[in-house]
């Protein structure tokens, strides 16, 4: 088969922002959202019904909010998910409040976000590369592709990606594609291999107990009117195209770009059975220096942005107040007239974390390089 790599602008992704926008945006605050993955007591049947015990004491997630964070207005529809996990699977299962269920996208790898969908979003590592996205729709058809790298670093996205022995079922509560009378919601279910996920993962295993992974969930919801009988996209009169859509995830961005891995929410993998007993949240301290790492990454950027070069000189980098206070080793920053590379020392004795000039963050025993 021939590989088909795609590079398109997407609508409901603002992709020319630059990444500074993001860390450095003084209304919006870094805090990724957590959520405790249980482990089954049985493998699940995917059929949309979450009649099962397992689905029943799963916590849901908190409800998704707007893609830029509580700047903006709350979603007009309610969205939820929740996960579990078994030795053969990733489970997910997203409720999804609806009074207009539309869809009419019928072919696998359609660009599904151009009608009402729920996607998904999975960085097994925690790298901000190699990661996946999915993409489904009310009529049950997916999109599923494999990103190489974000956009914002040149992609590219592989659409000839697909998830093998992937499970999906779809419950509707209204009838579909009928603007005559009001729906009340829909529900996506999901299984997705481990055998497939693993393959971007740290040592290409599936989880353990207690691994953190991160994941983001996003709903693309359009406006749409009633047009003789059939759903179609409201017009704005003042650009004649139809009204921008709304985006609406589980951990914000910060701003509408889902292809910023680093703000995605943080999984947390447990074998206890969901119901039996409290597990809590064990967040990684690591991530703060990542999460600096980035900083620097972002204050890079932009100094590249004004100069044309990159600069060694932490100085001259326009980093937050709070994230220079908590610089307390000198960075190593290594440029050339187009790329840079920075070291920053890990928690873990003898182990140092990089980030280079395409975003990809890695750590390796000190005085190594990737």
């Amino acid at each position: 088969m021939k590989l088909k790599i795609i590079f398109y602008t997407i609508i409901c992704y603002t992709l020319l922002q630059v990444p500074t926008a993001c860390a450095q945006n003084t209304g919006f605050e870094y805090a990724p959202k957590d959520y405790i993955c249980h482990h089954t007591r049985k493998p699940l049947t995917i059929d949309g019904k979450l009649n099962e015990e397992d689905w029943k004491q799963a916590p849901w997630t908190d409800d998704f909010v707007d893609i830029e964070g509580d700047a903006k207005p709350k979603p007009l529809h309610r969205t939820r998910a929740k996960m579990l996990w078994d030795d053969q699977y990733f489970y997910i299962a997203a409720e999804i409040i609806e009074p207009d269920i539309w869809a009419t996208y019928d072919q696998r790898d359609m660009v599904i976000f151009h009608e009402n969908d729920f996607e998904v979003f999975i960085d097994p590592d925690g790298d901000t590369h190699q990661y996946y996205e999915f993409e489904i729709n009310a009529l049950g058809t997916y999109w599923d592709l494999m990103l190489i790298k974000p956009y914002l670093n040149g992609g590219p996205a592989i659409d000839s990606w697909d998830i093998r022995g992937l499970k999906s079922a779809i419950q509707i509560q209204g009838t579909l594609n009928n603007p005559n009378d009001r729906d009340r919601l829909w529900i996506v279910e999901l299984a997705f291999p481990w055998a497939v996920l693993e393959e971007a993962a740290s040592k290409g295993k599936k989880p353990q107990d207690g691994d953190h992974w991160r994941i983001n969930f996003s709903r693309v919801n359009w406006r749409i009117v009633n047009d003789g009988g059939q759903y179609r996209k409201e017009i704005d009169p003042a650009t004649n195209k139809p009204y921008p859509e709304y985006n609406w995830v589980w951990s914000p961005q910060g701003v509408i770009n889902m292809h910023l891995p680093e703000m995605w929410g943080f999984v947390q993998f447990s074998k206890q059975h969901a119901g039996t007993s409290e597990v809590a949240f064990k967040p990684n301290p690591e991530e703060d220096i990542k999460w600096l790492l980035r900083n620097l990454y972002y204050a890079e950027k932009q100094y590249y942005e004004q100069h044309g070069v990159y600069t060694d000189e932490l100085t001259k980098l326009n980093l937050p107040e709070h994230i220079r206070q908590k610089i307390d080793q000198k960075p190593e920053i290594e440029t050339t007239e187009s790329l840079f590379e920075i070291k920053y020392p890990a928690i873990e004795k003898g182990m140092e974390w990089h980030i280079k000039a395409d975003g990809e963050i890695w750590k390796t025993p000190k005085q190594l390089s990737k």
